[in-house]
């Protein structure tokens, strides 16, 4: 494609005279997959500056080279430098533009729990509504073939926008996706035509990233105040914590709102009853009661389906086909997943490696419990230091028995990971290695007991150190449901 075609609509000044015609066969702000008729995008990134890797790009064969305005760039470059105020917006807009197409319809998620949930309980409504429909987040890309791959919550620009048109290609004309704090901050989201945009919550997440909860909220906020178009529905959790600021961006924008939760105007829940490993909920919408069982368990669930169907509802499905369709969704890997029984007892694994979510997993299980609850969690390294002793206090609170392990230690000391976390948990039992702290709480299992294990979900490795080391929390908790 030819550059000038490129950085249409992008905010970058027109490129030096002669360049525009240059045939551009790639786009990467990775020097290493630079290759003859690239474009490189140089980012300065937390542990490195793109400009310093110009050279070695252009070297590979990259024809054009966009940077921020200020970078310092090598001197005697042979090929065109571009430059913008916000190279890694430029970037994600010259990505839609070079991939071109993308599902005729799009939706985004954000919020601090309920994203992937949230985004694949959509899909499963498109599906219900006869789409062809995809969801996209942190378990990777579900299609409709059930299909899953990749791993991150908001892709890179260059690989959003070619997995958006090879979703395309395949025919998928839905899509609901997840838009975590991060791609949003980054911009790895503009250039996305998204059709509605919903908002779960917003708790204490990733402070390691963002300076404050502020700082935080303003990042999720960007989906509603700069990239929903004009006209398109915000779709908000009105029992979640901030739902009140998305509202007032979205009113002030013009944006229609689609209220969902027991605070809600638009899907409302009337009442909630449990039923088995199910949730009955009777549902008002349009003048019109829905009573559907929802297969799950955990009133966390409940407030991510209503979400879900705001979502769909917002791009026009009928009420009477995706409500009803509730009775049939199933639940994503690793969020509040029943991996088995015994003696009575029941077993669960949860993703909750954050303050808010682990409360909600707690609280969820605890209907089910006429004897003990379990909770096995602990907090990952590297990362905000301050959720540790809240976390503590929260199983030490809701748990009757509380067992402090690894979850990825990365390359901070586990066992001062721990300490932080056991300090808020007096009475708490401390087993480092989380195989053993699983079948510790395994063997405690006794009638009307149910044990938690948290933090970790759908993963299938470890993080300590640098390595990952293949662990599931889903496969030793079964195992050792097996052992006597």
């Amino acid at each position: 494609m030819r550059l000038s075609s490129l950085l249409t609509e992008t905010g970058i000044a027109a490129a030096p005279a002669g360049a525009e015609s240059l045939d551009i066969q790639r786009i990467t702000a990775d020097s290493r997959q630079a290759v003859p008729g690239a474009l490189f995008v140089a980012l300065t990134g937390t542990k490195a500056d793109g400009a310093k890797f110009i050279a070695d790009a252009v070297g590979k064969g990259a024809v054009a080279v966009l940077a921020a305005e200020a970078a310092a760039v090598p001197d005697g470059l042979t090929v065109p430098v571009l430059r913008a105020s916000e190279p890694r917006r430029a970037l994600a807009l010259i990505a839609a533009r070079f991939y071109g197409v993308q599902p005729e319809t799009a939706v985004a998620v954000t919020g601090t729990s309920g994203k992937t949930s949230v985004a694949e309980f959509t899909r499963q409504l498109f599906a219900a509504a006869g789409r062809r429909a995809a969801s996209l987040g942190t378990i990777g890309v579900v299609k409709p073939d059930g299909a899953v791959y990749g791993s991150l919550t908001t892709p890179d620009p260059v690989t959003l926008h070619e997995t958006l048109a090879a979703l395309a290609a395949e025919g998928i004309t839905h899509l609901a996706f997840e838009a975590s704090s991060h791609g949003l901050d980054q911009y790895r989201l503009d250039g996305v035509r998204i059709a509605a945009a919903a908002f779960t919550n917003l708790g204490r997440d990733h402070l390691d990233y963002h300076p404050t909860t502020d700082a935080y909220l303003a990042a999720k906020l960007r989906l509603f105040e700069e990239l929903l178009p004009a006209g398109a529905p915000a779709v908000v959790n009105m029992d979640g914590p901030r739902a009140a600021d998305v509202v007032r961006v979205a009113e002030t924008r013009g944006l229609p709102v689609i209220s969902v939760g027991t605070a809600g105007e638009t899907v409302r829940l009337a009442n909630l009853t449990r039923d088995g490993f199910a949730q009955v909920m009777t549902i008002l919408h349009a003048g019109r009661t829905y009573d559907v069982r929802l297969p799950l368990i955990g009133t966390y669930q409940v407030a991510n389906a209503l979400v879900a169907v705001g979502l769909a509802l917002a791009v026009g499905e009928h009420p009477a086909v995706v409500i009803p369709a509730l009775a049939r969704v199933t639940g994503v890997k690793g969020r509040l997943e029943i991996v088995g029984e015994r003696n009575g007892a029941l077993a669960v694994v949860d993703y909750a490696h954050k303050p808010e979510a682990l409360e909600a997993a707690l609280d969820g299980v605890r209907p089910f419990v006429t004897g003990k609850l379990i909770c096995v969690f602990g907090c990952g390294g590297d990362r905000d230091r301050g959720k540790r002793p809240i976390m503590g206090a929260i199983s030490a609170k809701r748990a009757d028995v509380t067992i402090v392990t690894d979850d990825n230690p990365r390359t901070e000391d586990p066992a001062a990971i721990r300490a932080e976390i056991l300090a808020a948990a007096p009475g708490a039992t401390e087993i480092g290695d989380r195989g053993e702290a699983i079948r510790a709480a395994a063997a405690m299992m006794q009638p009307g007991d149910v044990v938690l294990v948290a933090g970790k979900g759908h993963e299938t490795g470890q993080i300590v150190g640098q390595i990952v080391k293949p662990f599931s929390d889903h496969d030793c908790l079964r195992q050792a449901l097996l052992t006597p």
